[in-house]
């Protein structure tokens, strides 16, 4: 059974990043070991750029970076990276600042989620994952 070269890169990338994010995270910690650092977002590496730009390296790769596809996909990772270190970093961070001002005024409203984005440099590591994994799915696929 065949897979599509294209969607192994993607899960390999995925699991590399989020099995380093957990790794790393675990050795950070100096308490019991946290397994949703197995599914979270945020934090090293970024998971999202990860696999993205593994989808982009793939594509270049077997399709060459002339064709339409990879325009589209280097848009979409794009808009991905930049949605993961500012837009989520930004709500995240405005998420922690809501949670501080609830628990100091100790109201009785629940406390939001904080979705953790990224710093430039969890994104970067990310990207380089993915291009990493997607020169290797190229290089046993092809």
């Amino acid at each position: 059974m065949d897979f599509s070269p294209y969607l192994l890169a993607i899960v390999l990338a995925w699991v590399a990043a989020q099995g380093s994010k957990f790794l790393i995270n675990s050795v950070r910690s100096s308490g019991p070991i946290d397994y949703r650092q197995l599914y979270t977002s945020g934090s090293m590496p970024s998971s999202h750029s990860a696999s993205v730009i593994a989808m982009m390296s793939i594509i270049g790769l077997r399709d060459g970076i002339d064709s339409a596809v990879f325009g589209l996909v280097t848009l979409f990772a794009a808009i991905v990276m930049y949605d993961a270190f500012m837009v989520r970093r930004s709500t995240g961070e405005q998420g922690e600042a809501i949670q501080a001002l609830i628990k100091e005024q100790k109201s009785k409203v629940r406390s939001p989620r904080a979705a953790k984005g990224h710093e430039p440099l969890e994104v970067a590591v990310g990207a380089l994952i993915g291009l990493i994994v997607g020169l290797g799915v190229f290089l046993i696929t092809k």
